[in-house]
């Protein structure tokens, strides 16, 4: 790929700020994200160049944010709403669950809403709980939303506009310690690379493969390459798009591989690898080698900053859990 290098940060904002030039039906909204530019400078400078009647500064209240946006997709507008911290969710919870994903099936398709909620997640900033949660499983759960995470920048820039552009609501997940990850961004393209609910090849290998998505594509990219240096070949997925999951990929590389590790941050039981597990067991069954291993976060709150990297899945615990399937 050829392109400018961005952090992952500032390619949001720059799709944020296209999406924003090509349709004035879009709106943002969210805490701070106008003159301050958001805790994270995702939003930086589109207040000043959009005025502050497209990029909005809002009340500290969630599910106001959410309920707000839910009139003006009504209205024809196409709404971006801006959750501060993944903790600071669940305020909006009801309205996400109870609303927002019911009301196109609701209509009989009659309603659409095209509302894209961002929610910068996970840990691995030094912060505590409440600033540091992996939520995915709540709405991945939930039949009407659509769920996807970037993991380069890339995809930041074409992901946001791609889920801006879609008649669903699309939760838009973050994963804020690769905010500062510098990557090439094809701003030039006419189209983007993936189709939004597509999974991406990271890397190919034959011997075990590694499925991450968000903030531990990164982590498995790097486990395969230290894994290189002692003569092992790893493949590396992402999977992109969490709701829908790209079931094609994710079981031909399975089968083709037969050995799988799914690795994410959020807590181990009934988390998203515990699906990926399921149906990798299910549909592939004969193909596998080993059993479907998973490398998560524990089943605990989430823990004090100095304790964080113990907590988090790292190259350490990827590569033991990659020795186990390849001693089975």
């Amino acid at each position: 790929m050829t392109g400018d290098p961005l952090p992952m940060a500032k390619a949001i904002n720059a799709g944020l700020r296209r999406a924003l030039e090509s349709d004035p039906r879009v709106v943002l909204m969210g805490e701070d994200i106008g003159r301050l530019g958001g805790v994270f400078r995702v939003t930086d400078g589109l207040a000043k160049d959009f005025g502050e009647d497209r990029v909005m500064d809002t009340p500290l209240a969630e599910s106001g944010i959410v309920g707000t946006a839910v009139g003006l997709a009504l209205r024809g507008y196409r709404p971006v709403c801006e959750i501060q911290f993944d903790g600071f969710v669940y305020p909006a919870f009801d309205q996400i669950v109870s609303q927002v994903a019911k009301m196109r099936f609701r209509s009989a398709g009659l309603l659409t809403l095209p509302i894209v909620i961002r929610i910068p997640y996970g840990g691995g900033i030094g912060a505590v709980e409440h600033h540091s949660e992996s939520p995915e499983a709540y709405f991945v759960h939930t039949p009407g939303l659509r769920v996807v995470t970037p993991a380069t920048s890339s995809d930041g820039y074409w992901m946001t506009q791609q889920a801006i552009a879609s008649d669903d609501p699309v939760i838009v997940l973050e994963p804020k310690r690769r905010y500062w990850d510098v990557g090439e961004v094809d701003r030039d393209a006419g189209t983007a690379p993936h189709p939004l609910y597509a999974a991406r090849r990271v890397r190919s290998g034959d011997e075990v493969l590694l499925v991450g998505y968000g903030p531990t594509v990164a982590t498995c990219a790097e486990a395969a390459a230290a894994a290189e240096e002692d003569g092992h070949c790893l493949a590396v997925l992402d999977l992109r798009s969490l709701s829908p999951i790209d079931w094609a990929t994710v079981l031909d590389e399975a089968r083709r591989v037969g050995r799988v590790v799914v690795v994410h941050e959020a807590h181990r039981t009934l988390g998203l690898g515990a699906e990926v597990a399921a149906r990798v067991s299910e549909e592939c069954f004969y193909s596998l080698e080993a059993p479907v291993l998973r490398v998560t976060g524990y089943d605990t709150p989430y823990p004090p900053s100095r304790m964080e990297d113990i907590w988090l899945p790292d190259v350490d615990r990827v590569l033991d859990a990659v020795d186990e399937s390849l001693a089975f």
